[in-house]
């Protein structure tokens, strides 16, 4: 059964409307030359905050003002994204936010987050360790804490799928990089809302494969670190409940490497000038490695952000 209805999606999609305007699908010829495929890109780096998070701070905030009006702060754990769409539609509901970020963590995004009204802390040295102080906190000083996945962030991020199914509904397979989930499992869930074919492929980096792992065993499955510069991906233990989803939703998940995901960002900005960070490369490296099966066929990549530092940038454009 899927896991938002049609009418519960037309809903949410006119209520992430009211606050950001769709962004764009687009088949870009080079791409396509590239890979022998039409390739559609999903166009989440063009969102408010440069990625396909402010979907789902929306729909989040929007539920806890209905639901749990008492509520003046949060606290959430991110590596970027994340944060700054909980900070952006917290801050414009009146609600505080206070954000867990790792030592090390972006600079830009950091910087970002601030700018969006954020209290923000570093803690720890990856996501996970930031996650648990932002579980403590949360009981110490009585904020809500933001879940890395919960159905009503779900709710929101799923309308980019159903804006890119409503656009290209003949889809033979949809490539989407997996950090904490919601990304792949709003795409399941509109495919299946839908009644689509739609092959749903994820991906993962081979530096934090926690998920294509747990995939292939059928159960939860840690690593030991999540060191990648796609930090949209950078974690080590999957979350249960969208391993729930995506582990029967999806057709396989595929790992990149590094490299194959700093080719791809030049390849992005090369064939279409758009900026991508790690994890918004990601898919588009899914579907290089996979080039001659998909061959001929109609597939789409999510591009999920563009949100990279520029020193970082300026290094893997240097490394063409």
């Amino acid at each position: 059964m899927p896991l938002f209805s049609k009418d519960e999606l037309v809903s949410a999609s006119q209520l992430i409307h009211s606050r950001m305007l769709p962004t764009p699908q687009l088949v870009w010829p080079l791409l396509s030359q590239r890979a022998g495929a039409t390739v559609w890109v999903k166009h989440e780096n063009h969102s408010p905050i440069g990625a396909f998070k402010a979907r789902g701070g929306i729909s989040f905030i929007d539920w806890i003002r209905r639901e749990k009006p008492e509520v003046g702060g949060i606290v959430t754990a991110t590596r970027g994204n994340h944060g700054q769409a909980q900070a952006r539609a917290a801050t414009g509901a009146g609600v505080k936010a206070k954000i867990l970020v790792p030592f090390g963590n972006s600079t830009e995004k950091n910087a970002a987050m601030r700018a969006f009204g954020a209290e923000l802390i570093e803690f720890g040295q990856d996501f996970d360790e930031a996650r648990l102080e932002a579980i403590r906190l949360s009981q110490a000083e009585n904020l809500f804490l933001v879940p890395p996945f919960h159905k009503e962030i779900v709710r929101g991020v799923a309308i980019y799928a159903l804006e890119l199914f409503t656009a290209a509904p003949d889809l033979d397979t949809v490539y989407v990089p997996i950090g904490c989930g919601s990304g792949i499992c709003g795409v399941i869930s509109v495919r299946d809302a839908l009644g689509l074919k739609t092959k749903v492929v994820g991906v993962v980096s081979t530096e934090a494969a926690g998920a294509k792992l747990s995939f292939e065993a059928g159960r939860i499955i840690e690593t030991n670190s999540a060191n990648t510069l796609a930090d949209g991906m950078a974690v080590r233990v999957p979350v249960a409940e969208a391993f729930e989803i995506y582990s029967k939703g999806a057709d396989r998940i595929i790992a990149v490497s590094e490299e194959e995901v700093k080719e791809a960002m030049r390849i992005l900005y090369r064939d279409t000038h758009n900026l991508a960070e790690g994890a918004g490369a990601a898919a588009f490296a899914a579907l290089m490695q996979e080039r001659e099966a998909m061959a001929g066929k109609e597939v789409a990549v999510i591009l999920s952000g563009g949100n990279v530092d520029m020193a970082v940038y300026a290094g893997i454009l240097a490394g063409a």
